[in-house]
């Protein structure tokens, strides 16, 4: 029955007919019915600019005809407010052959003229494209070919192990093809210029030349190796120059044509046919368009070489990456390319070698070198059960692991991928240049004609010698280039330095974000401190046993997913208490938990907890008087409504915490805490580590509410590293995130820090504002250079001290200013971070080899399992959502192709977390 409605549906909907305007296809997800498909079009019907809409329950498609001015944003936003999904992607293509801001321009105007398009932006450092648009069929052929019509040559990216090699390969091709044909430009140049250039500088060479060789033949030399040069060499730029002109969008290219020609045809003419010329005005300037050409490639050149450094950190990242890995199959070990290794493979790794792919180990121990993940130089001990990350490098053991992430999802291609999507953002400075470039190139065109028309009108005889040299000054001196790669070039080195440093931008906004930040408000636990308490006192009241409060606190905080009830879990443990069943488990979020244990209500939270119950605290007014001075958390433990004990617990703080926020003081950035914490214990914390302001007592939903009223007075950045934080992390002006912290954590934030050293955050504020500083420098010098230099080349200086300016000159500032932009980017390359000394900053960098260690790796060891049913991203969330209700601090990932679900730190019941995967509807178990 149902399927006969669908296919009715479908049918009806694939006939019927749209009127005129233009048309849309695109993807809607959610449909299960005829009704879906009524509600959808309605919906979409309904929305201002949409003439008709018809739906296809079949194809999950709707066709919309739009009006001129058509909003796509709110077409998404309909469709989404009547409980579906239209289907946005971003598709990322390689785009050849652009060389200035304007080609930049160019592009994005086809991409963004291509139906379903939202957003499309066009990075010319990194030659991409990346462009958001209504997922539909046949996107990115329409896309490619927008790009082609355009003039310019769309390429495929690849995402593989060797993407990386064949790009290079592909860069290297194009360098030794333009090095090809520069030296053969300049070995054809070479005599031009020797002949016209000597004989004005030394007399005796030219009445030589004109005596031995004559005037005439060496014009007609000059012809035919001027010919050579601007079609052979310089070639290029008529092919894309004289098409842009055609099209009306030029570009750099169509400069360099139209002055070159000009100059050529002009020589060309007084070379054969001199007598259609004004008298005083048969010259030739063979050398000036020959050297053009010459120069401009010499610059093209060496821009390419200093482009290439710029992308520098991608390429040493990706060499990171083994290329083949040694594992166990069907009981033998072979080496099989890296692309080959699939998830639970066994992976064998032996002493000095590269760790192939993500995973966990299954067998032996060593120490591991994580310093291109974290930044830390101290090696890791990793024993079983511990994550190990590809590209790591193994110490001196030997162990082998089970492969939990390989190819594009593992923490290294992760890392490549926000690096590159940082690299290709636009800031908002950009939009700026992105005005100016629009019509840059079309005003130095108008100010070139207006130019030769002037020299005409009232230049000096011979005037048309005068015109011609002048307006072709004009178009060669102009640089679109410069202000194209001033932006791009500054972030790309930029944000590959940070990477190096450990500190990933995720969005390249904020970059100019976290440059203007005026306060960075910090979450105190596992962020300043290392987020596992540990129970340092207990006060029970007169005739208690502690010990027997301690087994009843213990018993109920096992339930609880807090640090805290884990701290008291194993303060009981070591003091072999046993603990017993609790029944009627409450969590109150802020507060405290309260359970039935042996028929007692037992109630643990803080003094504000034992307001709303009932009980009065005020006994221990004093201990907590002095527990919060040092430093430590006060809390009660209440048995039947009566007041039982005081409990503190600490959090040690991270050794660079102090150092750090020094540090961002030196900066002239204010500090400030926000905690649920005590805020006698607060502010002692906040006393030991200098930081300017406490805001304690806060509820998890109210860090948002928090920051908003800082905003008032600052502009923000939040640092934070829990699943609770991702709400102020997103709301705050510039989200860093812990490394160390959690994955929803890490997906709201802005900046990601690769480890948990908080030294790495006034790393990455100096080096926002050192990239943003070189941004700055870099657009002065592009626009301070076409607003001085292309007036004098149009002869400004002339009536004052009879000054002109070469095109050759020009030819060789324009070909310099590039260079001048991108040689300054690279100096980021040399950016330090601010030196911060830790407080065991003298001790030697040596493995974590503790007992403390071991403790940490049974805490942060990964436990999987084996989920059925999950089909989609919804999937994907739902079970997440599962995890990190019983697990709030875990880190979840999930493989759908697998069914295979990594928790970390592993949990305290797995089987009880396997139950609420599979209460959630997909049926789970641990993992053998």
């Amino acid at each position: 029955m149902r399927v006969g409605v669908v296919n009715e549906a479908a049918s009806m909907n694939a006939q019927t007919p749209l009127p005129g305007g233009e048309r849309l296809d695109f993807t809607v997800r959610g449909m299960t019915c005829a009704s879906c498909v009524s509600h959808v079009e309605k919906a979409l019907a309904h929305t201002p600019g949409v003439n008709a809409a018809s739906v296809n329950l079949a194809t999950e498609r709707a066709e919309v005809s739009l009006a001129p001015g058509a909003s796509l944003t709110q077409l998404v936003k309909s469709v989404s407010d009547a409980g579906y999904e239209a289907v946005v992607e971003t598709i990322e293509i390689g785009v050849g052959g652009m060389t200035c801001a304007s080609c930049v321009s160019h592009v994005e105007k086809a991409l963004s003229a291509v139906p379903g398009v939202m957003e499309a932006k066009v990075n010319l450092a990194t030659e991409r494209a990346t462009v958001r648009a209504l997922a539909g069929p046949g996107l990115t052929d329409r896309l490619r070919r927008a790009i082609s019509q355009a003039g310019y040559e769309p390429r495929a990216i690849e995402s593989d192990s060797g993407g990386a090699d064949r790009e290079r390969l592909r860069r290297e091709e194009e360098m030794r093809a333009l090095r090809f044909r520069l030296i053969v430009a300049a070995t054809l140049t070479a005599p031009i210029f020797v002949v016209e250039m000597g004989g004005h500088l030394i007399p005796a060479v030219h009445h030589w030349t004109m005596r031995v060789i004559g005037e005439a033949r060496i014009r007609e030399i000059s012809f035919l190796l001027t010919t050579i040069v601007l079609f052979g060499p310089g070639l290029v730029f008529f092919l894309k120059g004289i098409p842009s002109l055609l099209r009306r969008q030029p570009d750099m290219n169509a400069l360099v044509a139209t002055g070159t020609l000009s100059a050529y045809l002009y020589s060309v003419v007084a070379t054969f046919a001199p007598q259609v010329l004004p008298a005083g005005s048969v010259h030739v300037y063979y050398e000036a368009a020959v050297v053009i050409v010459t120069l401009i490639l010499f610059g093209r050149y060496l821009e390419a070489r200093a482009k290439g450094r710029t992308s520098e950190a991608i390429r040493a990242l990706a060499r990171l990456q083994p290329k083949t890995a040694r594992v166990e199959r069907d009981g033998a070990t072979v080496d099989v390319d890296i692309d080959d290794v699939r998830v639970g493979d066994i992976v064998l790794v032996r002493p000095g070698e590269r760790i192939p792919t993500d995973g966990v180990v299954t067998q032996g121990s060593s120490h591991v070198d994580e310093s291109m993940v974290t930044g830390e130089p101290t090696p890791v001990a990793k024993r079983t059960g511990a994550a190990v990350t590809g590209a790591t490098v193994n110490g001196s053991g030997a162990f082998s692991f089970r492969a939990t992430r390989v190819g594009a999802d593992t923490t290294l291609a992760g890392i490549i991928r926000m690096v590159e999507q940082a690299q290709g953002a636009k800031l908002p400075i950009q939009a700026m240049v992105d005005r100016v470039t629009a019509v840059f190139v079309p005003a130095v065109f108008a100010v070139a004609a207006l130019t030769f028309v002037v020299w005409m009108l009232i230049g000096p005889e011979p005037r048309l010698t005068y015109a011609l040299v002048n307006a072709v000054a004009v178009l060669i001196i102009a640089c679109p280039c410069a202000m194209g790669l001033a932006t791009p070039a500054a972030i790309m080195t930029g944000t590959g330095r940070a990477a190096e440093l450990g500190v990933l931008f995720r969005k390249g906004e904020a970059l100019q974000t976290l440059r203007d930040v005026t306060l960075i408000a910090f979450d105190k636990t596992g962020t300043l401190t290392y987020g596992k308490p540990r129970l340092t006192d207990l006060v029970a009241t007169p005739g208690k046993n502690e010990n027997e409060l301690l087994r009843l606190a213990a018993s109920v905080e096992a339930q609880s997913e807090h640090p805290v009830g884990a701290a008291l879990v194993v303060a009981a443990k070591a003091a072999d208490l046993s603990l017993s069943p609790c029944a009627e488990f409450k969590s109150i979020a802020g507060m405290g938990v309260t359970g039935l244990v042996d028929r007692k209500t037992v109630a643990i939270g803080a003094e504000r907890f034992m307001t709303t119950l009932g009980v009065d605290a005020s006994p221990f007014a004093p201990d907590a008087q002095r527990l919060a001075e040092e430093g430590k958390t006060p809390l009660y433990v209440a048995v039947d409504g009566k007041l039982g004990a005081i409990l503190s617990v600490a959090d040690d703080l991270k050794p660079t915490s102090r150092a750090a926020i020094d540090a961002i003081h030196s900066l002239g950035v204010k500090t400030a805490m926000i905690t649920g914490d005590d805020a006698r214990t607060a502010k002692a914390i906040a006393a030991r580590l200098g930081i300017d302001e406490v805001v304690a007592g806060v509820l998890p939903d109210g860090k948002v509410a928090t920051l908003e009223r800082l905003r008032e007075a600052n502009k923000i950045a939040f640092v934070g590293d829990g699943v609770n934080d991702a709400p102020a992390l997103a709301a705050a002006d510039a989200g860093i995130a812990i490394g160390t912290g959690t994955d929803i954590a890490i997906e709201a934030a802005d900046v990601v820090l690769m480890s948990g050293d908080l030294a790495k955050v006034p790393a990455a504020l100096a080096i926002s504002r050192a990239t943003m500083r070189n941004i700055q420098q870099n657009l002065f010098w592009a626009f301070g250079y076409n607003v001085v230099l292309i007036p004098v080349a149009a002869g400004a200086l002339y009536p004052v001290n009879g000054m002109l300016l070469s095109p050759m000159f020009g030819a060789a500032a324009m070909a310099l200013s590039s260079v001048f932009v991108l040689t300054n980017a690279l100096r980021l390359r040399r950016f330090k971070a601010p030196v911060i000394a830790s407080a065991d900053s003298g001790a030697q960098a040596a493995p974590i080899e503790t007992e403390a260690a071991d403790k940490e790796f049974k805490e942060e060891a990964m436990t999987t399992f084996n989920v059925q049913d999950m089909t989609c991203n919804m999937c994907v969330k739902h079970v997440t959502k599962a995890v990190q209700a019983m697990e709030p601090n875990a880190d979840v990932k999930v493989d759908l192709a697998t069914g295979k679900v990594d928790v970390t730190p592993a949990p305290r019941d797995a089987q009880a977390l396997a139950k609420a995967i599979s209460e959630a509807g997909y049926p789970a178990q641990v993992a053998a």
